[in-house]
């Protein structure tokens, strides 16, 4: 078994042990006991809990990007980017929806996983065709945040096996986020403020 192997083996395991118990109840070492894998590997490819969070999430960038389309507009493209990261959640259900109730408890898992979908957001605007770096790339990532996690809670409670709710949420998201950033760019220009008027010269005396 390779380390991707691994990897996957070990993260659906305690994922699966999340469903279950709850993600404050798991841990590396149980997660590797439960799939049957090495704890001396997994305790080298895993320090720590919060890891298994952060390589899922780059499973879910890697499942995105490696199928990233190459025709349509970038709006299309955001979509099936989006929808593709939502896919490997799908795949995951019970024990993402258990990580996602913990995280109200737990601030520093919150914002830690905030912190990488911001990067993630990054990695998908540009596979979509759309700069992410400056400080405009910047703000269209956060921007792009804000639309994942409006997906998101659409996602945990849509219940259908199409996913129908979750795919209009990401629609109508994206949308406003478009129509927010053509309101950016129409915006005129701030005027500079007028210089101040010039002093007037000293009145000779008499």
């Amino acid at each position: 078994m390779d380390d991707p192997e691994f990897d996957r083996a070990l993260i659906t395991s305690a994922l699966d042990l999340a469903a279950q118990r709850g993600w404050h109840r798991i841990s590396v070492a149980a997660a590797a006991r439960h799939a049957g894998l090495a704890l001396d590997r997994a305790r080298a490819r895993f320090p720590g809990r919060l890891v298994l969070l952060l390589r899922f999430v780059r499973m879910a960038d890697r499942a995105a990007l490696a199928a990233a389309a190459q025709e349509g507009s970038p709006r299309d493209r955001l979509f099936d980017l989006l929808m593709r990261r939502i896919d490997v959640l799908q795949n995951h259900r019970a024990g993402v929806l258990a990580v996602l109730r913990a995280l109200p408890a737990d601030p520093a898992t919150a914002l830690l996983l905030a912190t990488a979908n911001l990067c993630s957001m990054g990695w998908m605007l540009e596979a979509a065709g759309i700069a992410s770096a400056g400080p405009f790339g910047r703000l269209r990532a956060k921007g792009l945040l804000a639309v994942w996690l409006w997906t998101l809670r659409a996602w945990q409670r849509d219940a259908s096996d199409d996913l129908a709710a979750t795919m209009a949420a990401l629609d109508q998201a994206l949308t406003r986020a478009e129509q927010a950033a053509n309101w950016l760019r129409a915006r005129p220009p701030r005027s500079p403020p007028p210089e101040p008027p010039e002093p007037e010269p000293p009145t000779p005396p008499d």
